[in-house]
């Protein structure tokens, strides 16, 4: 089966090989208090930071998913409220989230085709912490790297906190220009579900240690006192850390992945565009994803695309969201090969022959 399904998507074929390796070791029952785990903790860490190009001063955290991180930073970095700027659903529901538990909170919604109005924003003068979806799963957008130095330049007293679910580990994101990015590691980072990385600058920790709000097993300020002996404060997914661990070492760095992937995206967005009765969804060039394909075309033909693709062993993403029927996404994640995507070319030229 090809998938192309953008997350839970296709894992490394090492993977296999990871986890007889996991079990021989004695990782799938290591305890997590033991110096097994603290030392790929500090291994893992380590390579994080130097693979994926995130500055020395971060620090990284492990939680569940990227889920999990929207309420870590909502209870642990805000009093009051939090400002969300958003185009697409996932943005749309961490705003949502965040208003359940600080009501507050404002959301600010920007158009698909549109690059972030940064110039324009009305953030509040009382927000705490400012929020957006660099990659934008639902639609195939993106939030540029100029956009984010724009943002940055303009709110550089307020912490800001980047989505990268279906970015990190695939692009070379400048994380100096925010507080806090997170991402779940069954898109990019090419791993199961079931753990998310969270990288938070000294400023987030700061804030963190200033509320000191500890009411929560995952209070930001205690994940920080335990990660500084590179501990969690729960049982965490100590598998989906190792097998994190080893496809890191056996990856090339960030920045040779981010060519690899802009390339394939361009190849990808011309050969759509051949097609007459497909459009794609993202008419902006500057916005749309490198990771993340969206086409559009009529519910039906959307619908018997997914079925005859299905067909023939290959997974196209479903619509999500208010495209859940007239589009279907396409993954450009780094575990997916090359000539699965030559593979995937193939079945659409046979399909209009």
């Amino acid at each position: 089966m090809l998938n192309f399904y953008p997350g839970p998507s296709k894992v490394y074929p090492e993977i296999r090989n990871y986890l007889l390796d996991a079990y021989d070791e004695g990782i799938l029952s290591t305890p997590h208090r033991g110096e097994q785990f603290v030392q790929m903790s500090r291994a893992v860490v380590g390579s994080i930071k130097r693979k994926l190009n995130i500055p020395q001063d971060y620090q990284i955290f492990f939680t569940s998913s990227a889920t999990e991180c929207w309420e870590i930073l909502i209870q642990s970095l805000t009093k009051q409220k939090s400002s969300h700027v958003y185009n697409g659903s996932f943005g749309e529901k961490w705003f949502q989230y965040a208003k359940l538990l600080r009501p507050k909170s404002e959301g600010i919604k920007f158009d698909v085709n549109e690059a972030m109005p940064v110039e324009d924003l009305q953030i509040s003068s009382d927000t705490e912490l400012i929020c957006f979806t660099q990659n934008e799963t639902s639609n195939g957008t993106q939030v540029t790297p100029t956009t984010i130095l724009n943002l940055h330049n303009r709110f550089r007293d307020t912490l800001i906190a980047v989505d990268a679910t279906s970015s990190m580990a695939g692009l070379n994101l400048k994380l100096i220009k925010a507080d806090i990015w997170y991402a779940s590691v069954q898109k990019c980072f090419g791993l199961p579900a079931g753990l998310g990385i969270m990288a938070c600058s000294p400023r987030a920790i700061f804030r963190a240690k200033q509320m000191n709000e500890r009411g929560h097993y995952n209070s930001l300020v205690s994940m920080y006192e335990k990660m500084l002996n590179y501990q969690t404060t729960h049982t965490p997914n100590v598998l989906n850390i190792y097998l994190l661990k080893r496809m890191l070492e056996d990856r090339p760095f960030i920045k040779a992945i981010d060519q690899d992937l802009t390339d394939r995206a361009q190849e990808l967005y011309t050969f759509f565009e051949q097609f007459s009765d497909l459009k794609l969804l993202v008419e902006n060039e500057e916005v749309r994803s490198k990771t993340v394909i969206a086409i559009e075309a009529s519910e039906r033909l959307v619908d018997d695309m997914k079925k005859r693709a299905l067909y023939h062993n290959i997974r196209l993403g479903n619509g999500y969201g208010p495209w859940a029927r007239n589009t279907f996404r396409v993954a450009n994640f780094p575990a997916i090969q090359d000539e699965e995507y030559e593979e995937l070319k193939r079945f659409f030229l046979h399909y209009y022959a």
